[in-house]
């Protein structure tokens, strides 16, 4: 533990059994108190190789989109006493090495938020990431640095270390249940006030790691671009969104 502060990993899972082996032997767990797994109906042996593994596992009846996995993690982390909460993807995209740096950085109070970056440096291409997911992250960034008054690198990362504070003040359960619940997330984050912090995060392209289509993508895009406009009509008075509203509902812990 770090300042006697209970970590927990959550991983989100979804058809990981061929990665979440690798994933798993690479967390901390010398610094780690827990990790969870939510499993969202998968197809595959995720669940007999996280059992395997003995990771605690939670799995939904019917698969809720990943929006609604990580609504599963967080209240889950936090009925567990979680007072610091890492959510990586078992793709193994991203390294789980930086674990204790972001987890660090929310145990000595110097920030609510840490976001492993993919765009810091020059480790999204050398790592594999597509071109046209990389010109399309870097021009969503931008409409959201505008509209949202931050100088973020990127707003799309799935690897992320949260406080306690941060996941019962947020309205989590407005958010969508698909992709676009990680840049709401993001958007709330910045509109309740909390501070966010960036560490360059080295990833990895694979057949086997989740990835959506371009369809989806271009759901996604559009998605994040509605959810930028909301928060600054919401920021100016001209239309209320209940993502943004602290009365919005909460986890249910």
């Amino acid at each position: 533990m770090l300042n006697s502060k209970k970590i927990i990993v959550v991983l989100p899972a979804y058809n990981a059994e061929k990665t979440l082996e690798a994933t798993y032997t690479e967390i901390p767990l010398g610094i780690v108190d827990e990790v969870l797994l939510v499993d969202d109906r998968s197809s595959d042996r995720t669940i007999d190789v996280a059992q395997k593994l003995g990771i605690k596992t939670f799995v939904h009846e019917e698969n809720l989109g990943y929006g609604g996995n990580q609504k599963t993690c967080y209240a889950e982390a936090l009925k567990h006493g979680a007072d610091i909460v890492v959510m990586l993807h078992p793709d193994y995209q991203y390294t789980p090495k930086l674990i204790t740096a972001m987890a660090s950085m929310i145990s000595e109070e110097l920030y609510d938020v840490v976001l492993g970056s993919r765009i810091l440096g020059k480790g999204a291409l050398a790592g594999g990431m597509p071109l046209y997911k990389y010109f399309s992250n870097r021009f969503l960034t931008a409409a959201e640095n505008i509209l949202l008054a931050q100088k973020l690198s990127e707003y799309h990362t799935g690897y992320r270390a949260f406080s306690r504070k941060v996941l019962e003040t947020l309205p989590l359960m407005e958010n969508s249940n698909d992709f676009v619940f990680d840049n709401q997330m993001l958007a709330q984050i910045i509109y309740f006030g909390f501070s966010i912090a960036e560490i360059t995060c080295p990833t990895k392209y694979f057949e086997e790691a989740s990835s959506i289509n371009f369809s989806r993508s271009v759901t996604y895009g559009l998605g994040v671009l509605e959810t930028a406009v909301r928060f600054r009509l919401h920021r100016l008075g001209w239309m209320k969104s209940k993502i943004f509203d602290e009365k919005g509902k909460k986890l249910q812990i």
